[in-house]
């Protein structure tokens, strides 16, 4: 690993103000590159993270996605609005409470699912490191990240 040299990095204050400069960096780097890829799909990021939230092999009601969300259900109306318009999901009635739309999973959104799992689990910018250096960035990125809470709370 290439250790940085440069004015201020010998304190703490230094070396953790960098630190967190290039986390941002990659950070950002990381979403525009999911961006970029989820636009290439015909998706926006919030109707790819539905999409991804869905469970293709069990409908799920409209609530339940917005919980999974962490925002309002007219918010969740309107992504599955795009979803159901490209034909990713359909919506049908909830046979274990037919008051209720349950949200299914078309074949072509199973497909599109995938592709969204595959862009989101992938990165340039991590294509370089070994199986090793990839576990240590893990193991290191979860420690300072209060247990995985930005995975689970840190929802835009």
């Amino acid at each position: 690993m290439t250790q940085g040299a440069g004015p201020g990095l010998g304190d703490r204050a230094g070396l953790t103000g960098e630190t967190v400069r290039r986390l941002l960096h990659v950070a950002d780097a990381i979403r525009h590159d999911q961006e970029v890829a989820v636009a290439e799909l015909g998706l926006t990021p919030a109707a790819a993270r539905a999409l991804h939230e869905l469970d293709p092999d069990r409908p799920s009601p409209g609530r339940d996605l917005a919980e999974q969300l962490g925002c309002d259900r007219s918010n969740v109306t309107a992504l599955v609005d795009k979803l159901e318009l490209a034909g990713l999901v359909v919506r049908r009635v909830d046979p274990a409470d037919r008051r209720q739309k349950a949200l299914l999973v078309t074949a072509e959104g199973r497909r599109v699912r995938d592709r969204v799992h595959q862009v989101m689990s992938a990165s340039r910018l991590l294509a370089g490191l070994t199986t090793d250096e990839l576990s240590a960035l893990r193991e290191l990125v979860w420690k300072v990240s209060d247990g995985g809470c930005p995975e689970r709370c840190g929802q835009d």
